[in-house]
């Protein structure tokens, strides 16, 4: 059914909805995201929070608004994307149980859906860093978790077992080899509850999302702006950022792709994302976090892997599919993703020795 806001929304932001275009925004699926402009043709982005996947919209507002105050007050040049108040004060505007919020549109910016050059990927992952780097000495006590257990590997993979014991005989058999695969590489679960619970492997405020289109780009020149989408900024590990870019950035074809042949690690965007993140987080990581740079994307692949794969021994009944195997493919294609990023470690592994070596030498 299609989603139109209704004209209480608009003037809750105080704005006259005569006169007013409305349409619909972005290629994200989560929220129904639409372009207003006004009559003297100021621009806004205006969202329904999807509360099936955030089930508590005010942690998300709170979130933001703690972060967006901490940097008007620490650094007031950097641009953040801060929502819009309602007329009476409030970043979200309740209406049957709905929640929507406003926030401004970025004049002259574009979003990509895919890396197209390496430039691309150091630009992204900069401003990452950079959002990293600028709330590091926030306090993250009043935070919460927009998305509970998120990127707990530990829960995903006693999910994963869990599917493996009471999977239907058909898709059991299918998926036999498949997940025999994914738990040979199980060590990758058991660094990860190691590292959780190591004091030096600290928290710090992540954005959880850092595909390429979750930033802002300059148009023409595709020089980073700012990052976008923040509803799942919340505390995390390092580990998740970065693991989530080397996840999308270094294969040039996506996780719908079917012909494995397809799927390689680029060093170039590799190199690329790894000198754009680091040029500005880089000289604050801690030891321990400095030795897992090569995890992280080991970590996420390995997560998003398995998280297929269960939805597929389950019966498909988290992500979306648009035929039979689409999960268990989707799953394969990260086992081969997976398996590439582990043959090229060496190679991999000198390169962010280069970069951070870059970094510390840049301060």
């Amino acid at each position: 059914m299609e989603i139109r806001p209704h004209a209480f929304i608009l003037q809750a932001f105080d704005i006259d909805a005569p006169g007013t275009g409305i349409k619909k925004f972005g290629s994200g699926h989560i929220n129904n995201t639409f372009l207003v402009e006004k009559e003297d043709g100021s621009r806004f982005v205006l969202q329904r929070i999807n509360a099936a996947v955030f089930r508590e919209p005010e942690i998300i507002a709170r979130n933001q608004r703690m972060a967006a105050d901490y940097l008007a007050k620490h650094h007031p040049g950097y641009l953040f994307i801060t929502p819009v108040p309602t007329v009476e004060g409030e970043d979200l505007f309740v209406l049957e149980d709905e929640y929507w919020r406003m926030i401004p549109f970025i004049a002259g910016s574009v979003t990509v859906d895919q890396a197209d050059v390496p430039a691309q990927a150091y630009e992204a992952a900069q401003q990452f860093g950079r959002l990293a780097r600028l709330l590091d000495g926030i306090d993250l006590q009043h935070f919460g978790a927009s998305i509970p257990n998120f990127h707990n590997l530990t829960l995903r993979y006693a999910a994963f077992q869990e599917a493996i014991r009471h999977a239907g005989e058909e898709r059991r058999r299918q998926a036999e080899a498949l997940t025999e695969a994914f738990l040979r590489y199980s060590n990758i679960a058991v660094t990860y509850e190691r590292l959780k619970t190591d004091p030096h492997f600290r928290d710090r405020l992540m954005h959880h999302d850092t595909k390429i289109n979750n930033v802002l780009l300059q148009q023409g020149t595709y020089k980073g702006l700012c990052v976008c989408d923040l509803d799942t900024l919340m505390p995390g590990k390092i580990i998740s950022d970065l693991g989530d870019m080397v996840r999308t950035y270094v294969c040039p074809v996506s996780e719908e792709e079917q012909d494995c042949d397809r799927i390689v690690i680029r060093e170039d965007y590799y190199e690329a994302l790894m000198d754009g993140y680091l040029s500005e987080i880089g000289p604050s990581l801690t030891k321990i976090e400095r030795e897992q740079l090569f995890f992280a994307g080991q970590f996420m692949i390995y997560m998003q892997g398995i998280r297929f794969l269960t939805d597929f021994l389950n019966g498909d009944i988290y992500y979306p599919i648009k035929y039979p195997d689409h999960n268990y493919n989707r799953a394969k294609n990260q086992l081969t993703l997976l398996e590439r990023l582990q043959e090229k470690e060496p190679v991999l592994r000198g390169i962010i020795s280069k970069c951070l070596g870059k970094a510390r030498n840049d301060i």
